[in-house]
């Protein structure tokens, strides 16, 4: 991957001319954890993650807390054993309890990460950018979050911008999503 022309090219858009360094650093570790998996990702999946990304981290291409940290949702209360708060987390706002120890137990078989790594225990750590990346990839192949997966909405004889939203979290904010994804698409072709 020509890593200069991804950059050029997402720097007009979708981030309208200039990258900060915090945005580079997340792309980079983004990519790179695209380039860890076998065989490689379509472009159109890797493309919708990075537009995912975009809109569920404000922009900043980092694994966030959610904005209000749950206030006035039902996941917003402390639960389980550890009485955390399992509000969202990550670069797809990883939310609930049982989705915390299902990505821990997914990722655990997976290889991702060790024993001594649970999310429920220790919901910060989906905030660490390696295991964000492995939430969100896994997480949208898989279909994780609303038993919907990238292969649902991008395959041979699909490509649905706007329904893959469906993955994440319904129908909200569909066309900005895909317009992101779209960007994104163009970088990554650019750069191939």
């Amino acid at each position: 991957m020509n890593r200069d022309a991804f950059f050029a090219t997402v720097r007009a858009n979708p981030f309208g001319g200039a990258l900060t360094r915090g945005q580079v650093d997340g792309l980079n570790a983004l990519l790179d954890a695209f380039g860890k998996i076998t065989p490689p990702l379509d472009l159109r999946w890797q493309a919708y993650m990075l537009g995912t990304t975009f809109h569920e981290t404000a922009r900043t291409m980092q694994p966030i807390e959610e904005i209000g940290k749950g206030r006035g949702r039902a996941y917003g209360h402390p639960a389980g054993p550890w009485h955390q708060v399992y509000d969202g987390r990550g670069d797809v706002q990883l939310t609930w309890q049982q989705n915390y120890v299902h990505a821990t137990q997914r990722l655990r078989a997976l290889g991702m990460i060790g024993s001594d790594v649970d999310l429920a225990r220790n919901p910060d750590l989906a905030l660490r950018p390696e295991i964000a990346a492995a939430i969100m990839i896994h997480g949208m192949q898989e279909g994780w979050f609303t038993g919907r997966k990238l292969s649902d909405y991008f395959g041979d004889r699909v490509t649905d911008w706007i329904g893959a939203r469906r993955i994440i979290n319904g129908l909200d904010c569909t066309a900005k999503i895909a317009g992101y994804a779209r960007a994104f698409l163009a970088a990554l072709s650019a750069a191939a």
